[in-house]
């Protein structure tokens, strides 16, 4: 019996120090997220393992394959598995109080009832955060019914949103709802596992946005609140002014913008006058269009 020569072992891939600084400047243009060294180890070992799904052999090669016409699936595949979605229900539950007790009666006093409230969580991860807006506002706010509340959820991340539209939930990501809240809200799924009510599923419109994208951003307008906590940090200078003036242009005169707790719109730009309420620090547009 012939022998037969044993298969050569698969040369593992690695990506440069070259490579990497071409990886990342192509998704920063791709999506405004900007990825230094300390983010080295996370990036590197998803992009092996799209090389590897791919059947590719090198980056070389996947690179190629990411700037061709046709990459658009690819592209989206890879910036799911690059965006971190780690949220709960009532995270920075100040803000949402600050919503309740001081921003909507603020804009509500010269609106008419029935009048349309547009809030825009982005983003918005699996759900949790536009869900909670609608939540709190359903407990806190006496004044919920009288108004055409519109909540809507968006991220760039499909995977996210597809999550957020199903609308389950472990146990980890209500930890800091009370039981009842959790009884009245969620129907057990078995497992440690809740499905949120079909009326609450049906409160929050999602939407896919890459806000590195200036037309897509101009289809949202006449926002009154936007919640956009912990997602600028990601950004350099050059994108966050960007966002935020994108931010500034689809808003309300007199509307607001709640940004997370390590975020400061006055270190970004000067277009938003900044206040201070008991409960949260928040931005106001106070001016016209740009």
């Amino acid at each position: 019996m012939a022998i037969q020569p044993a298969r050569p072992s698969p040369v593992p891939i690695a990506i440069t120090e070259g490579e990497y600084r071409k990886f990342c400047e192509f998704f920063y243009r791709a999506t405004g997220i900007s990825f230094g060294d300390t983010k080295r180890y996370f990036v590197d070992k998803r992009i092996i393992d799209r090389i590897e799904k791919t059947g590719l052999l090198n980056f070389a090669d996947y690179f190629d394959k990411l700037r061709r016409r046709d990459a658009t699936a690819e592209i989206e595949k890879l910036i799911n598995l690059l965006t971190v979605n780690e949220t709960y229900f009532y995270r920075e539950e100040h803000q949402f109080a600050c919503l309740a007790q001081n921003i909507l009666p603020e804009l509500t006093a010269k609106r008419h009832k029935g009048e349309r409230i547009r809030i825009w969580s982005i983003p918005c991860s699996t759900g949790e955060e536009p869900y909670s807006i609608a939540m709190y506002l359903l407990e806190n706010w006496a004044q919920v019914d009288d108004y055409d509340i519109e909540i809507i959820g968006s991220d760039i991340d499909t995977n996210a949103l597809a999550a957020a539209e199903l609308g389950l939930y472990d146990k980890r990501s209500l930890h800091r709802l009370t039981p009842d809240m959790t009884r009245r809200y969620f129907t057990s799924a078995g497992l440690d596992r809740f499905r949120l009510i079909d009326d609450l599923r049906g409160s929050v419109r999602f939407t896919q946005i890459n806000v590195s994208d200036a037309v897509a951003m101009r289809a949202f307008g006449h926002l009154d609140v936007i919640f956009c906590r912990n997602m600028l940090i990601y950004f350099d200078d050059a994108s966050r002014l960007k966002t935020v003036e994108c931010f500034y242009d689809s808003m309300v005169s007199g509307g607001f913008i709640c940004l997370g707790h390590s975020e400061s719109m006055s270190r970004i730009s000067s277009l938003f006058k900044v206040r201070t309420f008991p409960q949260a620090i928040v931005y106001q547009k106070t001016g016209g269009s740009r």
